[in-house]
């Protein structure tokens, strides 16, 4: 070992809910070797790094939380983003985990030591700001690497003609400029997806006026909820059983809104009708509802939950421009249809690198082969969380681990799970991943998927890498399904070793 390298157990890099779900997990399965790697200042991934104004959550706040952390205090049905933030940090300070966090300590990449089995990262010292000068990186060596990075990490800024040249303020919605002069100003908002509908009708309210372009309409639903009460946290608080009650009602019905997201014929034309209803009630002209009235199937894309979008878009401080941007002179935005719009500042709601993880870059596996390349057709698995010709390594919130119908915290908890299991195993030798098994996953993924929205509902969609045409985000199932595919994970999913008893007969990974 080099002598100047950290060595530990188990790397975790990125500290939102994926990593921090990990060093739960591993610390009630009684491994405390490991250290969580963090890029930024503080931890919380997506919500410490989405502040916009009028960020919040779109799966119920009792949901969308660890279930070994319920927390009584929630202001409402959907959290706020800066309460969901410092829930996090909450969690981080009642786990201990302030000695294993390493803030400001960026991978800059990780190699496969394969003569002694071990994960060599090279990560970025608090202050330095060379990423290759020898003084500014720490070598950790680590026996299993989990990759906790997130998938909505890197903005997805357009390559449009012009953008760059544009005079005032231009920012993406997750790099929010909070010194830009927008009260009184003339903004632009490209993109109608999750972060824009809770954007256009905060900004609305404070902006001399919001012009929005629109590539193509969302599929949007009530969203409904509302505050809870001081007697409803006391009551939370005197009686964990409520709580647990209330998780588990919660729980219930995002299974069951399955049906109607991945395709079910009957519950999709239920919760279409439902957001028809929803558009014509706050929309009464007829040509701002065709406009708004989305083309493609109810739940291609992600559905989204507003109360507040349709009437700021229908009043008179917001312009819908039913087009994409096409080109930027100077302050004037020139959409697809020709038409163009003068404006003193523009937000980029244009969403994320999503099916193109940029940490797999950093990653280099056995053949010195990267995880891009291995992922050059689009991300596959086993498992959703394990990777072939990379041993030892795993993924959260990666392949196929996301969902369209309910809390994705629910997915990180079993994969964490997953992954204490899985490294009883090495005691037998290194982990890696048999590539039948992960083509044979990657198969029933694509069987699954093969006849939800997603892939027939004739929309383009960040769920579906445009290389292979898979569905390579997404998990086609419920949380139960996937809990019980791992659960059918018997250790056969890995190649044997010289040191490794092979899996048993029949076996069914």
């Amino acid at each position: 070992m080099n002598p100047s390298a950290t060595r530990v157990e188990v790397a975790i890099v990125g500290a939102g809910f994926a990593g921090l779900g990990m060093a739960i997990a591993l610390r009630r399965a009684g491994r405390e070797n490991f250290v969580v790697l963090e890029r930024a200042a503080s931890l919380g991934g997506t919500w410490r790094d989405n502040t916009y104004p009028g960020v919040a959550c779109d799966v119920p706040s009792h949901l969308y939380g660890f279930a070994t952390h319920p927390n009584p205090d929630w202001s409402g049905t959907y959290a706020r983003g800066a309460e969901i933030h410092a829930y996090l940090e909450g969690v981080a300070a009642a786990e201990g985990l302030g000695d294993r966090l390493r803030l400001r300590s960026p991978m800059h990449r990780a190699e496969w030591d394969a003569d002694r089995g071990v994960w060599r990262l090279a990560v970025g010292l608090p202050g330095s700001a060379d990423r290759e000068a020898s003084e500014g990186v720490a070598i950790v060596e680590a026996d299993v690497l989990v990759l906790a990075c997130g998938r909505l990490t890197e903005p997805a800024i357009p390559r449009t003609p012009g953008l760059e040249q544009f005079p005032g303020p231009v920012f993406h919605s997750a790099r929010w400029d909070h010194s830009a002069p927008l009260a009184g100003a003339r903004v632009g908002v490209v993109g109608t997806g999750a972060s824009a509908v809770q954007i256009v009708p905060a900004l609305a309210r404070t902006a001399s006026h919001v012009t929005l372009l629109q590539r193509s309409a969302p599929w949007i639903v009530p969203r409904g909820g509302g505050a809870y009460s001081d007697a409803d946290r006391a009551r939370f608080v005197a009686d964990p059983t409520a709580l647990e009650t209330l998780r588990a009602d919660l729980y219930a019905e995002g299974e069951a809104r399955f049906a109607s997201r991945s395709g079910d014929s009957a519950a999709a034309a239920e919760a279409e009708a439902v957001a028809r209803t929803h558009l014509a009630r706050q929309v009464t002209d007829p040509v701002l509802r065709a406009a708004l009235t989305p083309d493609y199937a109810f739940g291609c894309k992600r559905v989204l939950l507003s109360d507040d979008f349709y009437p700021a878009v229908a009043s008179d401080a917001v312009t819908l421009v039913p087009a994409a941007l096409a080109a930027v002179d100077g302050s004037t935005l020139v959409a697809a249809d020709g038409t163009r719009h003068d404006v003193d500042a523009l937000v980029l709601a244009t969403g994320f690198a999503s099916s193109r993880q940029p940490y797999a870059e950093l990653v280099r596996g056995e053949g010195d082969q990267t995880l891009a390349e291995h992922w050059s057709a689009g991300m596959t698995s086993f498992g959703s969380t394990v990777v072939a010709g990379f041993p030892n390594l795993f993924v959260l919130n990666g392949p196929n681990a996301s969902l369209g119908h309910s809390s994705s915290v629910l997915m990180i908890e079993e994969q964490a799970a997953y992954v204490c299991r899985v490294l009883g195993y090495r005691g037998r030798g290194v982990l890696r991943v048999d590539p039948a098994a992960e083509s044979a996953y990657t198969d029933e993924i694509g069987r699954a998927a093969a006849s939800t929205r997603w892939m027939t509902g004739g929309c383009r969609n960040w769920y579906v890498d445009e290389r292979s045409g898979r569905l390579t985000l997404l998990w086609p199932g419920t949380v139960d399904a996937f809990r019980a595919r791992l659960a059918r994970a018997d250790g056969s999913e890995f190649l044997p070793t010289p040191d490794r008893e092979p899996a048993l007969e029949g076996s069914s990974a």
